[in-house]
Formats: structure tokens, C-alpha cells, sequence
């Protein structure tokens, strides 16, 4: 059964543009055009339906970004089902209380990925238990699943969603916590589209290169915004940043959604390549300025979307000497992506803000009472509390969950636990976690305040910041570094960036990394950054 005009992006812009390129796979340029992509969702659709997949169900996905991940998420929405994409890199133990939690009916998965899926389903405490159902009918690792592709695509009921229908589960990072299922509308998709091209602008020639994992909502919307714009995605299932700079300069990409670490990467590749280039040595430093034709691929971009992370000043500068478009934002997945996103000049004339927020969102800072007992007052520009955002991109909660939904929401809109500050222009500064803020000897200290004084010095690349209990000042600063130079030592980085520190917020114990350790989302994981200085630091 064909779906009624307006249902769904994919059956609109196939309609409007079938011949129109809707996919590219980075790897080796394979496409799929909209009238292909729709033709391929509704076989998708009906095979669902041959496993009684039908409006309001939760099909969940273990699958990486590419094709198959697409054609089943929009399969799933054509029968007014939800999708639930799952991050393939958890054991069955973590995934398992995932799909009970979603209540996942169906689990999709994709060669590779079904052993994973059989696993975990027996780990879900669930009945009746998750039917598993895999994409490819070879795949040999998931004895005790369906094989999608042998089930016969005869026709089926299609629904046209209400704007306030959830149409997508997608589970936090889960950095503090058991991991939340936050559900996204109809609206609050539509609306985040709108709000991004409004800030970020739409090009009919756009190819939107996405490196980032579906089931995080870094990966998700380039997709879904550009099957809305009817606009090309560009689909890579793993991130390599040599790979990563040839494909994009291969596809002809416009824009990049990216973290702040593959950035750096890439950057720093780039440097590798015209240091061999011009004298076979490979050189490049993780601070250097490439400027030669590897860097290009960057330089062509239309725009460079960095989030999931802070987005460092160091980088932000270095891709301003490059002419590099880089757009640092800030967003997360209750709010369906972007709350605030930076151009440019801002990025680089106002040292670490993430711009001002898209519209129709609003932001309210409030008071540091408002994080520990109950909404305080809206704070005036320059001071710094919790950021509260309002707007239809918003979600409505976490599935299942109706303390966490009503714990973090007020009148004025959704907590999300992050401190911030705007000034009188309304730019939005993200200063860190609320409950990260250190409270050493009667002073508060912010991580995001040390860990930006901290990596403005040549000598770090990276740091990450936490308090560690501490019996005299209560909590103490501990600052894990990525040196730029192997051969120093944690005692000549100690007092880095001390000009620019009071005494307090200095580092009282410090310990050095060949990286981060950072979550699948890309932020760093403050747990690991504690357990390695407990193990390694050195107290100063």
C-alpha cells in the first residue's frame, strides 16, 4: 500500500524528486535516489509487518550508519512504528536492559550485529521477549533470528502521524546514571530541521557528510534533515581520518557533522599528509597549521557542525587559519539536536561560545538554587547557573519514566543539568555539568573554566578536569593531560595555565594520557578520567 502524501520525508521527497540522489555510501560512492530509497522502505515496511509490526510498536536497531540502518528507521515510521536505535558497541548485559526498558517488540539487526541482538534479548526481562530479526539472509551469527529478507512484503496499513506523536527512542550516553530513553515527536523533528537550516542555510547542491553513529543524535539528523531538505546524505559506518578527508573531498560533501576529537584528527592528518608532501618526513603536530592541498577537503566545506563535546578554543582557532567554516554547537538529545550553534566569526571573535540559540528556543540561566532545590531565579547576562531550554524542540520525556521526566522540568521549560552564561547579545557559554562543579575549601570551581586555561597552554593537546575527594579542602582539582611532547613530565605541567587560574582552581593532582578516555558520543567519560587519576595521579 503506497503511503498517503505528507506521512513521512522519504515518500514526500520521493514524490517531488525521485530522481533526486538521497544517499551516498562514503566507502565507494554507491547511491540510492529518493524513488529508489522510497521503493526500498516500503519493501522494508512490509517485511516489518509480516512480524506484526504495527503503529505505536518499538523496533530497535543494532546497526551502524549506512543504508540499511536508513531503509529500517523509516520502514519502522512508515507503519507508525518507533524507531529505537541501539549503540552496537555495548555488551548483551548493557543492552539487554535497554530493550526492556524501550519495550522493544522487534530488534533489527545487521550482519554482525545478530549474535549481539540474541544475547541481549535474553538478557531483557521482558515478555513476551524481543523477537529478533536480521537484515542480511546470510547472516550466519544469528542462528535464533527471522530473516527479515525472506519474509514476503505483501501490503499494509500506513498512518499519517499527529504532530505530537513520538516517532523516535533514543537513549542518552548514559556519562552519569542508567542511560534515559527520551522520546522525540513528530514536532520536535520537524522543528529541529527547521531551526538548523535556518541558522546553518540549505543549498540544493548540499551533501551532508555524516561519520557519526545513527544511534546518537549527532549521527541521526544529518539524515533526517537531509531527506527533509532533499538534500544528499553521506552515509560513513567508520570513522578514519585520512579515509574520512579523501571521501569527503570524493563526494563532493558541503557540510560535516563531526565531534570535536575526529576534527582534531583530521586536522592533524591533513598536517601529516603536506608535511609528506613536501618532504617525505610525515611531519605535523597536534597544534600545527597545515595549508597545503590536504587541508583542502576542509577548507571547501560549506560549514563544520562540532558538537557532542566542548568544542576547544585552540581548534576553533586553528580552523579560522585555515579558513575552515567550523560551527561549534551545543545540543543534546532531549533537545533533538541544536539548541545554540555559533558561525564562523562568532566562534572565532568571542573565544568559546556556542552562539546564540536557534529559534524558536529559548534559554533561561538560573541560579545555582535552582540545580539543588527547585527552580531559582532567571539570572541576569554574565552570571553563570543552569541552562534551561524551552521551544518545540524539546522532548516531551523519557519513556517509561516519569520521576526523571517530571525531576527534570519546570514551567520554564527542560533542566538540562548544565551550567552556562550568556552575554547581553544573548551568546550562550556552556561552562560544564552542574553536578561536576568542584566544591574545594568553600569555593565552586567549574572543570570547563580550568580545563579552557589548561589547553590554551602549547604544551597540552587535550585535559580533562574533575574533583576527587579530598580530606582537608572536601574535594580537590584533578586534571588529566594529553601533553604535546611525550617527554614531559606531570610535574612541568602542574602549574599550566596558573596565570589565568586562581590558586584553588589549580590542578592539586595531575596525571598524563596518550588521550581521553571519551564515551561513544564523543564526551569525555568523567568516571574513566577519575579511576585513571585515582590509579596515576601525582598530588602537588
Amino acid at each position: 500500500m503506497r503511503t498517503p502524501q505528507g506521512s513521512d520525508p522519504v515518500a514526500e521527497r520521493a514524490r517531488v524528486s525521485a530522481d533526486e540522489t538521497a544517499l551516498v555510501r562514503a566507502a565507494d560512492g554507491s547511491s540510492w535516489t529518493y524513488g529508489h530509497l522510497d521503493e526500498a522502505v516500503e519493501r522494508t515496511a512490509g517485511k516489518l509487518a509480516t512480524l506484526d509490526v504495527e503503529r505505536g510498536d518499538h523496533v530497535g536497531l543494532l546497526a551502524e550508519t549506512g543504508v540499511p540502518a536508513v531503509r529500517t528507521i523509516y520502514g519502522a515510521l512508515r507503519l507508525g512504528a518507533v524507531p529505537v536505535p541501539l549503540n552496537t558497541r555495548l555488551t548483551a548485559d548493557e543492552l539487554g536492559p535497554q530493550l526492556d526498558t524501550a519495550d522493544v517488540e522487534v530488534l533489527v539487526c545487521e550482519r554482525g550485529t545478530g549474535a549481539l541482538g540474541v544475547a541481549a534479548a535474553k538478557e531483557a526481562p521482558r515478555e513476551p521477549p524481543t523477537t529478533i530479526a536480521t537484515l542480511d539472509g546470510d547472516d550466519t551469527d544469528a542462528d535464533e533470528a527471522v530473516r527479515l529478507g525472506a519474509q514476503s512484503a505483501d501490503g499494509f496499513e500506513t498512518t499519517v502521524p499527529d504532530p505530537d506523536d513520538v516517532r523516535l527512542l533514543l537513549f542518552t550516553s548514559g556519562t552519569t546514571g542508567r542511560p534515559k530513553a527520551v522520546e522525540l515527536t513528530a514536532e520536535n523533528l520537524r522543528s529541529s530541521a527547521v531551526a538548523s537550516a535556518l541558522r546553518l542555510g540549505i543549498d540544493p547542491d548540499d551533501h551532508w557528510f555524516d561519520p557519526l553513529a545513527v544511534y546518537h543524535m549527532g549521527g541521526f539528523a544529518p539524515i533526517y534533515r537531509s531527506i527533509c531538505y532533499g538534500t544528499t546524505a553521506i552515509l560513513q559506518r567508520e570513522f578514519d581520518a585520512a579515509a574520512t578527508l579523501a571521501a569527503i573531498d570524493r563526494t563532493d560533501s558541503t557540510c560535516l557533522s563531526v565531534v570535536p576529537t575526529m576534527l582534531q584528527r583530521m586536522l592533524d592528518a591533513a598536517d601529516e599528509a603536506d608535511g609528506a608532501s613536501a618532504n617525505g618526513t610525515g611531519a605535523g603536530s597536534a597544534n600545527g597549521a597545515g595549508t597545503g592541498p590536504a587541508a583542502d577537503p576542509l577548507a571547501d566545506l560549506r560549514f563544520v557542525l562540532s558538537g557532542g563535546a566542548a568544542t576547544p578554543p585552540a581548534l576553533v582557532e586553528r580552523c579560522a587559519d585555515l579558513d575552515v567554516a567550523l560551527c561549534p554547537t551545543y545540543g543534546i538529545t532531549e533537545t533533538c539536536s541544536q539548541v545554540a550553534t555559533a558561525l564562523p566569526a562568532e566562534a572565532r571573535d568571542h573565544e568559546g561560545t556556542v552562539g546564540r540559540p536557534l529559534y524558536p528556543t529559548t534559554v533561561t540561566i538560573l541560579g545555582d538554587d535552582g540545580v539543588d532545590e527547585g527552580p531559582g531565579e532567571p539570572l541576569p547576562a554574565g552570571e553563570s547557573g543552569e541552562i534551561v531550554v524551552d521551544g518545540p524542540t524539546v522532548s516531551p520525556g523519557y519513556y517509561g519514566d516519569e520521576t526523571a521526566t517530571a525531576e527534570s522540568r519546570s514551567d520554564l521549560g527542560y533542566h538540562t543539568g548544565d551550567l552556562g552564561r550568556r552575554d547581553d547579545a544573548g551568546r550562550l557559554w556552556v561552562l560544564g555539568r552542574a553536578d561536576d562543579a568542584i566544591s574545594t575549601g568553600g569555593e565552586l570551581v567549574h572543570p570547563a573554566e580550568v580545563v579552557e586555561a589548561l589547553e590554551a597552554h602549547p604544551t597540552i593537546d587535550a585535559a580533562a578536569v574533575v574533583g576527587l575527594d579530598d580530606p582537608e579542602w572536601g574535594e580537590r582539582v584533578a586534571a588529566l593531560l594529553v601533553p604535546t611532547d611525550a617527554e614531559v613530565s606531570p610535574g612541568d605541567l602542574r602549574d599550566t595555565g596558573a596565570d589565568r587560574l586562581a590558586g584553588y582552581k589549580r590542578p592539586k593532582t595531575v596525571a598524563l594520557a596518550d588521550e581521553l578516555p571519551r564515551t561513544a558520543s564523543g564526551t569525555v567519560d568523567r568516571d574513566a578520567v577519575r579511576e585513571r587519576l585515582r590509579a596515576d595521579g601525582i598530588e602537588f
